[in-house]
């Protein structure tokens, strides 16, 4: 049974042996030692400098700071505690103690070292309340962290699943997915949207990587969590980023953020010629009647028209046809109202019909669903 209390931590205690090690991937450390402010599967500190400072101004005004998360663990690396949420808080305060940067404080630009005892104290008196949870089986800490009210920079749905699921597995995923600059990065920026260090990343080549093996991405960080590598994981990635390297003869930019790995898993047997490939998608390009570009790539592959979002015909249009017709549907000789009616391609847009007055007829609803089902 999960239990979860409210303690009040004084920030003298939380700075207490404050130690940052995350130039060699062992996170950050404070509370004695016992609090692991940033596990291996959190993500990097990103307050810019306003709300870093926000913080400090926040304790010195002796104002009320929004309640932190701490997740208590076995202990067997020596370690009681992890942050769950609070990381950018603990870590602007700590960093401010430990003399790492300078602010304003009462009109004086200073660092902690200018400070008087009383000063300090001032700062070091500060009561921060934290929830403390302990117990709990995996499903009761991924209901609580989502329902829990995450103020600042919340946490992102694959920054909890990583908190779940921690291990080494997560360890490795993460040092290819999500840190700054990393190698996923650098090699698939241009196809990739989002951002690391926010888990887009990873939580992406999860789901891309979930869809071929036919599991949630909780199911397969539950199945990998102690694997001692996450080699697999990366292997599918290159080989997904590889395949679309190799079927693009151009780069475009509407190629960045489509769903590559369920493309892939659908499509990667098919073995499409490159080249040709590439005279379709620059016909396709340069055809006024496709409103989405982005979807070029998935029709080339599957044929699927809904890709493309073709242009439909304006009101003017239907209106001038409707006229033309006299309202009489051509295919069963009803006359019916004009908001009845849909429009449609008389010679389809798949067999050259443009989007155009001369190739549109209105027809009534059911014989345009009669004439679509065909």
């Amino acid at each position: 049974m999960m239990k979860i209390t409210l303690h009040e931590i004084k920030i003298r205690d939380l700075c207490a042996g404050y130690e940052d090690l995350s130039i060699t991937e062992e996170g950050i450390v404070g509370y004695g030692g016992r609090l692991n402010i940033r596990p291996k599967y959190q993500r990097e500190f990103v307050y810019d400098d306003k709300k870093r400072n926000a913080v400090i101004d926040t304790v010195w005004n002796n104002f009320p700071l929004n309640v932190m998360y701490w997740v208590k663990t076995d202990g067997s690396d020596g370690i009681g505690y992890e942050l769950l949420d609070g990381q950018q808080r603990t870590i602007s305060i700590c960093s401010f103690i430990a003399g790492e940067f300078m602010m304003t404080l009462d009109g004086n630009l200073c660092a902690w070292d200018n400070l008087t005892d009383t000063q300090k104290n001032r700062i070091l008196d500060y009561p921060l309340q934290v929830y403390i949870c302990e117990n709990g089986t995996d499903e009761e800490k991924l209901k609580w962290f989502n329902i829990i009210n995450i103020a600042g920079e919340k946490l992102t749905h694959q920054e909890i699943r990583n908190a779940i699921y921690s291990g080494p597995w997560v360890t490795q995923a993460k040092r290819y997915f999500s840190k700054t600059g990393c190698v996923a990065y650098r090699i698939a920026s241009n196809y990739m949207s989002g951002t690391p260090i926010r888990q887009d990343y990873l939580e992406t080549v999860l789901e891309w990587i979930g869809d071929r093996d036919g599991k949630s991405v909780e199911q397969y960080m539950a199945i990998h969590q102690h694997d001692p590598n996450a080699d697999e994981l990366w292997l599918y990635f290159q080989n997904v980023i590889n395949w679309v390297k190799a079927k693009s003869t151009q780069y475009r930019r509407e190629m960045k953020g489509l769903p590559w790995g369920l493309i892939y898993n659908a499509h990667k047997d098919d073995k499409p010629d490159a080249v040709k490939l590439e005279k379709q998608i620059s016909k396709l390009m340069q055809d006024s009647d496709v409103q989405r570009k982005s979807g070029i790539y998935e029709y080339v592959l599957d044929g699927d028209e809904r890709h493309l979002g073709i242009r439909l015909f304006d009101g003017n249009t239907k209106r001038e046809v409707y006229e033309r017709q006299k309202g009489i549907c051509p295919i069963c000789g009803k006359h019916v109202d004009i908001n009845e009616m849909e429009a449609d391609h008389i010679t389809p847009w798949s067999k050259g019909g443009r989007t155009i007055a001369e190739n549109c007829q209105m027809l009534c609803v059911e014989c345009n669903r009669r004439k679509s089902d065909r």
